[in-house]
């Protein structure tokens, strides 16, 4: 169906976490400070991205299931760090 639907795959993660930036910076401006419609997606795209870097550790063979690891062990401490920067960028002053 997909010409390369393994690159796909492996955009996804990377995708995910700039869809968190996207959101944080589109939806600080249009909702309240720490507006639970602004903080409720953050809240679900991390983990996501962990499910996703977990499946595609799960459906690699043989050599490349190490690199997936790799991956994922490079993307998810990154993407966490953009998660904690977003979630602050959205709370923007409600806890001070």
């Amino acid at each position: 169906m997909f010409p390369y639907p393994e690159q796909y795959r492996l955009a996804a993660p990377p995708l995910m976490t700039s869809l968190m930036v996207f959101w944080a910076l589109l939806s600080q401006p249009v909702f309240n400070d720490a507006s639970p419609f602004a903080l409720y997606p953050l809240f679900l795209l991390f983990p996501i991205v962990i499910l996703t870097h977990g499946y595609l550790i799960w459906h690699a063979q043989g050599l490349t299931r190490l690199d997936q690891v790799f991956y994922g062990l490079v993307h998810i401490p990154l993407a966490f760090v953009v998660w904690t920067f977003t979630i602050m960028h959205v709370n923007g002053n409600a806890f001070s």
